[in-house]
C-alpha cells in the first residue's frame, strides 16, 4: 500500500521511526515532512497529505503532531480526506470500517510508538463495512450548505 506520512517538529521522531518500520513490513512510503526538528506549522504538513489522499498519489496518511489534534483538523479541510484521530486500536479499525478514514491522526506526545503501530496496523487492516455507512460517507465529502439563520 502506499502511505503518505506526514508531521510537525513535535513529532518529527516518530514519523521517521513509523516510515522506517512501514517500509520494513511491505509498505511504500511517501514522506511529506518535516525535514528536521526545527519549528514547523502542523496545519502546512496536513494540508500537503490531504491533496496527496484527494490526487491519488496515496492509498492511506498518516498525520502525526503533538496532540494530533492540530493535524487532524487541518487534514480534514479536505474534502476528499476523512482523518482520524485515535488513540487505540479499536477506534482505529471503526475509523476505516464505519466511516472510511483515509488518514490516521496520532500525537505522539500522547501515544506511545508500540500503541501507535497497533493503531496503524488496525486501521490498515479493516475495510470499510458500506451499507449504512455509505450515505453518511458521502455528506462528508459533500457537505449541505447551510443557510444563514441570523
Amino acid at each position: 500500500m502506499k502511505i503518505a506520512i506526514a508531521s510537525d517538529h513535535a513529532a518529527f521522531a516518530m514519523k521517521g521511526e513509523i516510515a522506517q518500520w512501514l517500509l520494513e513490513i511491505g509498505h511504500e512510503v511517501a514522506d511529506l515532512g518535516p525535514d528536521s526538528d526545527a519549528r514547523v506549522d502542523y496545519p502546512d504538513y496536513g494540508y500537503k497529505l490531504g491533496a496527496a489522499i484527494a490526487d491519488g498519489s496515496a492509498t492511506r496518511g498518516i498525520a502525526i503532531c503533538g496532540s494530533g489534534i492540530g493535524i487532524s483538523i487541518a487534514v480534514n479541510r479536505h474534502p476528499a480526506a476523512r482523518c482520524a484521530l485515535v488513540s487505540e486500536p479499536y477506534s482505529a479499525t471503526l475509523a476505516r470500517e464505519h466511516n472510511d478514514a483515509n488518514v490516521l491522526a496520532l500525537g505522539a506526545r500522547l501515544t506511545g510508538i508500540d500503541m501507535a503501530k497497533v493503531c496503524i496496523l488496525s486501521f490498515l487492516a479493516a475495510e470499510f463495512a458500506g451499507d449504512r455507512h455509505v450515505g453518511r460517507v458521502e455528506k462528508l465529502s459533500n457537505p449541505p450548505i447551510f443557510a444563514n439563520k441570523a
